[in-house]
């Protein structure tokens, strides 16, 4: 019989769960969390971007009959559509949902498809986080590819969080590095995103997403010349992370 979570709140569960998968590796976090009762029903969340195909790799392997969400804002690049049937084929994802904002918002709130230029928040919240949210109601985790060397902003990640009262996520790759990932996008001989040879190592929406130069940070190319680091779909202890870029320095 299913456990009732809600007897439990979810920053007990997320202490519990980091203590209890303290030692583990990203494979053993996957196998062993996505079948712990104080996990639950999880999704698995993808950008099918620079570095997904590791996590979305994995999780073909070890959980392919987990829901994978995909958040299509009507402003990504080409690139990034093509490369996610490529992979959602190749991986034989066999649940892979499509979420998308409704129509008659997106007209209300971005008639001229313009409000990125002048309110990337509003924007963000509009074509991702409300439809994800949606999404992910049914649901009480999901995973997540967000990496402590990402940036300030994520450079505590741990294997679990809270996102406030709702639900957990699940950060298998918080203590991976960069090489950890080329050497699993290697040895696996994974396809990768046609746009990281271009210069870009993060990959958003096209209008907010630029190529990044030698030295800069991995996501200097995301909302490039404004204080906005992430998109907002990601919380820390419930609290969105708000804080201003690194400088490249």
């Amino acid at each position: 019989m299913p456990r009732d979570l809600s007897l439990n709140p979810v920053a007990e569960r997320v202490a519990a769960l980091n203590a209890r998968y303290k030692h583990h590796a990203a494979t053993s976090v996957l196998e062993h969390a996505l079948k712990d009762a104080d996990l639950g029903q999880v999704a698995l969340v993808s950008s099918f971007g620079a570095e997904s195909v590791v996590l979305l790799h994995l999780v073909s392997v070890i959980a392919p009959e987990t829901p994978v969400l995909f958040v299509d804002t009507r402003m990504l690049f080409q690139e990034t559509l093509d490369y996610q049937r490529e992979l959602a084929e190749k991986l034989h994802l066999c649940d892979v949902r499509t979420i998308r904002a409704a129509q008659p918002r997106v007209a209300f709130e971005d008639p001229d498809g313009t409000l990125h230029q002048f309110n990337t928040d509003a924007c963000c919240a509009v074509r991702k986080i409300e439809p994800l949210e949606r999404a992910l109601a049914p649901f009480d985790g999901w995973i997540t590819g967000r990496k402590r060397f990402q940036g300030a902003t994520r450079e505590s990640v741990e294997f679990f969080e809270a996102e406030g009262d709702l639900r957990i996520k699940v950060n298998p790759l918080a203590h991976w590095g960069r090489e950890d990932l080329e050497d699993y996008m290697i040895n696996n001989r994974l396809p990768r995103h046609p746009l990281v040879a271009k210069g870009y190592p993060s990959i958003g929406c096209a209008p907010c997403t630029s190529p990044v130069k030698e030295g800069e940070d991995p996501r200097a190319g995301r909302w490039r010349n404004s204080q906005k680091t992430e998109c907002g779909i990601h919380f820390i202890n419930g609290r969105a992370t708000r804080t201003p870029k690194e400088s490249a320095a």
